[in-house]
């Protein structure tokens, strides 16, 4: 959720936020539950790298970015981008992403030859079309692209896999609701900002990457660090050191409540990492149904 500060920036002027994907993307529903009732101008980008581009160029207020998801894991690609720009995490929203089968109006499952959707998508589906033989599982870069074509194209036979602003947005009916296998199927979406005085906002949480040294006990005594300063360790993820062998950069999400415990746990593990670097502080993301 935003904080004080950044509601009362944001009501200066309507927030303009990029999302990865057509209007009608996951994302964009995570936008709009991260800024609750206020209107906001989606902007599409075509991919990640577009997404920080427009953010770090101030064509739009803030970017969202799926970071993680609990069937799928980690989007490394994005942790590197985080890396290697000097964005700002403001935020942070966790969607339950509920997959619906949707198709032109008329069209029944009976009617359907092929279902298109990003790769994702179809694997977290797979279960229900083993209910549908007849049915071909296509792999396409984007849900609600699939969506738009479909609609745009009037594409019978066809069907869609996405959200259900994607099916109200280009007016295709909803075959079948929530078809994804494992029911407890969320993303988490970074709110990226290229705000000076994002760290002038109130925070619990903070992201935090840095490499170690190669000797014994280096992690061991960072991760001990934080947990003498009370932190909450809620992430902690490697992604090779560009241009090195063998060597890592760690990512690591921490809670911390007071500023006095987030001071001493940075001073704590400092003399112990390298390339230390603070990639936000931030407010604790709300679960959205």
């Amino acid at each position: 959720m935003l904080s004080d500060s950044q509601l009362a920036e944001a009501e200066i002027e309507m927030p303009r936020v990029a999302i990865q994907g057509v209007h009608g993307a996951f994302h964009e529903i995570a936008a709009r539950h991260y800024y609750q009732s206020r209107p906001i101008e989606i902007v599409p980008a075509e991919d990640f790298p577009d997404v920080v581009r427009m953010v770090e160029t101030q064509e739009t207020t803030s970017g969202l970015m799926a970071i993680e998801n609990t069937i799928a894991g980690s989007l490394l690609k994005n942790y590197n981008l985080l890396y290697n720009n000097d964005l700002q995490i403001t935020g942070e929203i966790y969607l339950r992403i509920k997959q619906n089968l949707m198709a032109l109006p008329g069209q029944s499952l009976a009617d359907l030859k092929e279902v298109h959707s990003h790769p994702i998508a179809l694997q977290q589906c797979v279960q229900f079309f083993e209910q549908y033989p007849h049915i071909k599982l296509v792999e396409a870069t984007d849900t609600a692209l699939v969506a738009q074509e479909i609609a745009k194209k009037k594409q019978k036979k066809i069907g869609a896999i996405g959200s259900y602003l994607a099916a109200d947005l280009y007016n295709l009916n909803i075959l079948a609701e929530s078809i994804e296998t494992y029911k407890q199927n969320y993303t988490r979406f970074l709110v990226l900002n290229n705000l000076p005085n994002a760290d002038s906002a109130p925070f619990d949480k903070v992201s935090i990457c840095f490499s170690a040294e190669h000797r014994v006990g280096s992690l061991h005594q960072i991760l001990g660090g934080l947990a003498q300063a009370n932190a909450n360790l809620t992430k902690i993820q490697s992604v090779p050191l560009p241009d090195t062998r063998w060597e890592y950069l760690f990512f690591i999400d921490f809670q911390i409540f007071t500023q006095a415990d987030y001071e001493n746990a940075m001073k704590s593990i400092k003399p112990f990492t390298r390339g230390l670097r603070v990639l936000g502080r931030y407010v604790t993301g709300v679960h959205f149904e």
